[in-house]
């Protein structure tokens, strides 16, 4: 789909191209040149690193690991877990960290199926992410905000629900928001709450640690006893185990932005992971220190039920720390997935507004806020955790679907430069497990993966409608013209120059 060229209005009112790269000083006005138009390499070393642990580390950790230890059947079979899915997340990484060298684009997941298996897969994969997994997920995220931020301020009582949805809105709104007005602070507050979230994780290893050198060594005993591990289950604790690694990814979203991806996009997924696999594994052996085996499948909130066991009244500043971890998750998803909003319109496969960049903050506006009002829709009016189960399955297949493409492109383009290259069984192994866990979700729960499947496939008919014919009626077109320019005018925003 061509793109239009438009000209960006002078500061003095004059009407000048946006040619933004002249050398001279000064232009024909006299005037300082105008700076170019453009998302800009802001994304360091340690802002890469904030960004992937930042959006792994979630609620999960915090709240429920109690899927891992119901479905292992022992606590040292769910320690394996939590080490075996943070190598197995890792080669996903090492994987994307090989398709963010190669192919120097923002997008993530959309650009390498893009790539490997042309535009029709990689829309149904932008489409589905649009209507339906990222505003279900980012609401989920929101909840969680909401519940644990309002907690102190409620406890001992529970808190209303229809507090939980207004600071659940706040919140949102406060992401998106930061999310518009810059792309430095963004960084830097995602900064900041990756070491919150690090801080609330050392609040609870190092007192777990203390008591287990002091000799609190009990609900380790018998840890790998051959009767309680429940083989049929572990599939099932490996899916939980995956899902809270999740995140891994979101780096190469923004490879645009990124300072020498080459070297920055393998070494801040190096280090993401190999910290977010120890703080994993060391929480857990912190909650089985304090918790035996019944005691945490018996909690709803199991870093809550920690602190009261172990720091009384200090307890209420656990919640906070959970919320801080929410709002870095959001802030942190929401930074990513508007970049590959932002390619998917690049490559004219979403409205073209999608593709515009501030003319004055350099955010890609119209992105970040698209998925503001259906998250806001789902959190009243739909059921999410629902929606969230008919789409956990299509997340892991598409993830499958572009680490295949990766040994794809091995073959059909062998001379494409790979600056950073994997050994081939790592995403050969990663992919399989990925395939096993889509075929894992149609066996255990067939009526809701069937339910996300059809979802899905209302992407092949809205791409051929959207996409494929290109000869539109002339009303939609003229209505499709002047919504684009209101909505330009509106955000002051133009397309990005290249």
């Amino acid at each position: 789909m061509p793109r239009r060229t438009v000209s960006v209005p002078h500061p003095n009112g004059d009407p000048t191209p946006s040619n933004l790269g002249e050398k001279d000083p000064l232009n024909s006005n006299g005037d300082p040149p105008e700076e170019k138009v453009e998302l800009r390499k802001k994304v360091t070393l340690l802002r890469g690193i904030s960004i992937i642990i930042g959006t792994i580390i979630g609620a999960g950790i915090f709240i429920s690991p109690k899927g891992i230890l119901k479905n292992s059947g022992s606590v040292g079979m769910s320690l394996v877990v939590w080490i075996a899915c943070g190598i197995l997340s890792l080669f996903g990484a090492l994987s994307y960290a090989e398709l963010g060298t190669c192919i120097k684009k923002s997008g993530g997941h959309y650009t390498y199926i893009l790539e490997a298996f042309g535009p029709q897969v990689a829309f149904v994969r932008s489409w589905v992410d649009m209507i339906a997994i990222r505003p279900a997920g980012l609401a989920v995220i929101a909840l969680a905000f909401g519940r644990y931020i309002l907690e102190p301020t409620f406890m001992p009582c529970g808190v209303p629900e229809i507090a939980i949805k207004l600071a659940t809105t706040i919140g949102i709104t406060m992401v998106m928001y930061l999310n518009s007005m810059s792309v430095s602070w963004t960084a830097r507050i995602q900064i900041f709450l990756t070491f919150s979230k690090l801080l609330a994780m050392a609040i609870i290893i190092v007192p777990g640690l203390y008591q287990l050198f002091k000799g609190e060594t009990k609900n380790f005993e018998n840890a790998f006893e051959v009767n309680s591990i429940d083989l049929t289950g572990l599939p099932l604790a490996f899916y939980s185990g995956m899902y809270a690694y999740a995140g891994w990814f979101y780096l190469n979203f923004v490879t645009e932005e990124v300072e020498n991806p080459e070297r920055t996009a393998p070494l801040a997924i190096c280090i993401s992971m190999v910290i977010v696999m120890i703080c994993y594994t060391m929480t857990n052996v912190a909650y089985y220190t304090v918790m035996s085996a019944e005691e945490l499948l018996a909690s709803s909130a199991v870093a809550v039920t920690f602190a009261e066991k172990l720091m009384g009244n200090f307890s209420f500043a656990v919640p906070v720390f959970v919320a801080l971890s929410c709002f870095g998750s959001m802030n942190g998803c929401l930074f990513a997935i508007s970049r590959m909003f932002f390619v998917a319109s690049r490559e004219g496969q979403l409205p073209e507004v999608l593709s515009m960049i501030h003319i004055r903050r350099h955010t890609p506006l119209p992105a970040v806020i698209v998925l503001y009002p259906i998250t806001l829709l789902i959190l009243f009016l739909g059921d999410i955790y629902s929606l969230l189960n008919f789409m956990s399955f299509l997340r892991w297949l598409f993830i499958g679907v572009a680490v295949v493409g990766l040994i794809y492109l091995r073959y059909t383009r062998p001379d494409m430069p790979r600056p950073f290259k994997v050994p081939i069984f790592i995403p050969a192994v990663f992919s399989f497990t990925c395939f096993f866990m889509v075929f894992l979700s149609l066996y255990s729960d067939p009526i809701n993966t069937g339910i996300g499947f059809a979802i899905s496939l209302t992407g092949i008919p809205a791409y051929f409608i959207f996409i494929h014919f290109e000869r539109k009626p002339k009303w939609f077109q003229k209505l499709s013209d002047s919504v684009n320019r209101s909505l330009q005018i509106i955000l002051e925003v133009v397309p990005a120059e290249h």
